[in-house]
């Protein structure tokens, strides 16, 4: 069982940033896969980012050029800056673990096996 710990959610002005976290005991297990996802109220739980024990990079098109997401090898962390926020990037992010990173499309989130509890990151105008 893989737990998942988020933090860095919080509430900031809108072209403000925040930095997201998500640390995973998962101990030397390599390959794999970490993503976020988010949430919004009344809406459907929408990929944003991921990356690989590798270092291969995937961005929401949409997204791409404000958020940043990295890793952190040896403390099994992943980062996710995000730049410029919005008033409409608030949402409740999700961090997701897949253990097979043969398993794709990386924007499925049937594809990930471990999700975090999520933390709420709320951009005001």
């Amino acid at each position: 069982q893989v737990q998942l710990v988020e933090s860095g959610g919080g509430l900031v002005q809108a072209g403000g940033s925040l930095r997201l976290s998500c640390t995973a005991s998962i101990g030397t297990f390599r390959p794999y896969r970490m993503a976020w996802f988010r949430q919004a109220p009344g809406k459907e739980r929408e990929f944003v980012a991921a990356i690989t024990s590798f270092g291969r990079k995937y961005y929401a098109d949409s997204l791409q050029g404000r958020f940043t997401i990295s890793r952190d090898n040896a403390k099994n962390t992943v980062s996710l800056q995000m730049n410029n926020l919005k008033p409409e990037d608030t949402a409740t992010y999700y961090c997701a673990f897949a253990a097979d990173i043969r398993r794709e499309p990386v924007v499925v989130e049937g594809n990930y096996d471990y999700w975090g509890q999520g933390t709420q990151v709320t951009v005001s105008s």
